[in-house]
């Protein structure tokens, strides 16, 4: 392909990109993904406990079953306000849907203050704080059960809710699934963790679209295997680095910044395939450039999984096996694309067939660009 054509298709991404983040920016009520992840924080000294849950805001306003005004709400003021105006039927839901027991009998929740909101990735998340009594004498177990935003409901699937505890003497993280929806503190092995956590870095990064762009347009403007190698590799470092750092409390960037940030890095490395990798200055800023974004991806990660707790091995443990997870579908994924463009190369397609793949990535990644930057009205 010509120069004067690659650069054809680079205007064309950026006006089709801007095109779509003009006429399609979704809804409130769509906001969220087709899976959610809760979060659970979950303290105590002795019998009674403390539970902090963080919560999709639309998503809890509609599994609530309340009007469009609640879950439509847009801004923080409107948002507190609509979970104070239906503070009741939020307490009933949750706790019909999420419980904790002491040596097998439930505990009571009370709502503790009012409901706060606070942003997670592209989502506003509805923080809620429960305090359950439970009665018994002390020596006993405690047990956390999640059944928040079931397939039944319809509006998601897969929900994820991911515990942090420090119960019964034990500071520890788990997943609770909807196979696998009760923790009972000390029970779990590490091995079990371990595969948990496996596979919830896997999930992330496979059925996160845009970690999943950002690779595709780094392995189309790899030529050669050691291309793929030194870039994959840059990438890996970067985003672990910052994902422990940012997971264990370290580095703080508001989510505001980091999605941004990540949408502009697919499409900075996806146009700097459409011009040519004949250009000397792409050819050597292109691994400062990886490992500069590799950064902002990995404070990504560390948003989904949102620990950031220190000094504990078995969050560090949960930390580890999320990162190896990243990596083990980052692999495969680079496994399975990369001999395929190697075939499409080899093809009359190769004159043509990057830039179509190309084109579309880099107006998908303008469009999440626009749609996450908060822009006025």
């Amino acid at each position: 392909m010509s120069r004067r054509r690659r650069l054809s298709a680079a205007v064309l991404a950026v006006l089709l990109g801007g095109v779509l983040a003009g006429l399609a920016r979704p809804a409130p009520a769509m906001a969220h993904e087709a899976t959610t992840t809760a979060h659970a924080e979950v303290t105590g000294t002795g019998t009674d406990v403390k539970v902090v849950l963080e919560l999709e805001y639309d998503l809890l306003m509609k599994s609530a079953w309340l009007y469009a005004e609640a879950y439509e709400a847009k801004g923080r003021a409107e948002q507190l306000r609509q979970l104070k105006i239906n503070r009741a039927a939020v307490i009933e839901y949750v706790t019909r849907r999420f419980a904790v027991a002491y040596d097998d009998r439930p505990c009571a929740p009370t709502m503790a203050g009012d409901a706060d909101v606070r942003p997670r990735g592209k989502a506003a998340f509805a923080v809620l704080t429960f305090a359950y009594a439970c009665a018994g004498g002390p020596g006993g177990g405690h047990a956390i059960s999640s059944a928040l935003f079931p397939d039944a409901e319809t509006f998601v699937h897969s929900t994820e809710t991911i515990v942090r505890y420090t119960l019964d003497g034990r500071q520890g993280s788990a997943v609770l699934v909807a196979g696998s929806p009760t923790l009972r503190v000390g029970e779990r092995q590490a091995s079990q963790q371990i595969g948990e956590f496996f596979l919830l870095g896997a999930e992330h990064l496979v059925f996160g679209l845009d970690h999943v762009l950002f690779l595709l347009a780094l392995l189309i403007g790899a030529r050669r295997l050691r291309d793929v190698v030194v870039t994959a590799s840059a990438f890996t470092a970067a985003h672990s680095i910052t994902f422990l750092l940012a997971a264990m409390g370290v580095v703080d960037v508001p989510g505001e910044i980091v999605e941004p940030v990540i949408a502009a890095s697919i499409v900075v490395v996806a146009v700097a395939n459409l011009l040519g990798r004949e250009d000397d200055r792409l050819g050597r800023w292109r691994l400062p450039i990886v490992f500069a974004f590799g950064l902002m991806h990995g404070l990504g990660f560390a948003g989904a999984l949102d620990i950031d707790e220190s000094g504990s091995w078995e969050l560090l443990l949960s930390l580890l096996s999320f990162n190896v997870g990243i990596e083990a579908a980052q692999l495969a994924i680079v496994a399975v694309l990369f001999p395929l463009l190697v075939l499409l190369r080899r093809t009359p397609a190769a004159r043509w067939a990057p830039a179509a793949i190309t084109v579309p990535i880099v107006a998908v990644s303008l469009y999440w660009f626009f749609d996450r930057v908060p822009l006025p009205l």
